[in-house]
């Protein structure tokens, strides 16, 4: 089959990694500790697009470097509770060897994102790691997307991005690129699978042999 891609983007929460219980339990536990409440999931999820870090600032004020070095804490303590998807890593193994460009576009801070990828013996398969912290405008903006683009000096049409969730679409749409939507542990699946994704995978496995498959 002819090669289609000649770089590749992921997102990280929900598309490498099952992070999304424990990005809830730490909002959590900062919520408890300093706002004396707890927030439920989709609450935790309407908050997102800011940084953990402007959140924080949001919700803690003047204790925020407090608030922040315990969720930090928290977040790296109790990291055991996620983990890579199975297959995920033979995807990235693959996809290095065969020297394309991939990267990470994410909403996640820079601090989240490293504790995350190095803790889950990744971070070596990116090639520019891209964070809510490196961009003016966070998604659905295509901000990030076009940076690795650019930096690559590739053609859009030819860039995959790899995510699960609605802005993951919207912002690739934007930029011009191609984007596969994966549901294998989408919060907003539903609403995903209505966007007219390029692509769309259940499982890893399927993706697995789409991008072997492709290049």
């Amino acid at each position: 089959m002819k090669k289609l891609f000649d770089g590749y983007i992921f997102d990280i929460d929900g598309t490498l990694t099952s992070t999304n219980q424990l990005i809830f339990d730490s909002f959590n536990f900062i919520a408890k500790k300093y706002l004396n409440r707890t927030f439920t999931n989709d609450e935790i999820i309407s908050l997102f697009g800011p940084t953990e870090d402007v959140i924080l600032q949001k919700w803690c004020g003047d204790r925020y470097e407090e608030a922040r070095n315990d969720y930090y804490k928290y977040y790296s303590d109790h990291h055991g509770i996620a983990g890579l998807y199975e297959g995920i890593k033979e995807i990235l193994h693959h996809l290095k060897n065969k020297g394309f460009p991939v990267g990470i576009f994410t909403g996640k801070g820079r601090d989240a994102s490293l504790i995350t990828l190095k803790k889950l013996g990744v971070d070596h398969y990116f090639d520019l790691i891209i964070t809510g912290d490196d961009v003016e405008n966070h998604k659905p903006s295509p901000e990030g997307i076009l940076k690795f683009v650019n930096h690559f000096g590739l053609n859009p049409e030819r860039v995959l991005m790899i995510g699960d969730s609605v802005s993951d679409v919207k912002a690739s749409k934007e930029a011009g690129i191609k984007v596969a939507s994966v549901l294998w542990d989408s919060y907003g699946s539903d609403e995903v699978k209505s966007l007219n994704s390029d692509y769309y995978f259940h499982t890893v496995e399927e993706l697995r042999d789409f991008l072997f498959g492709t290049n």
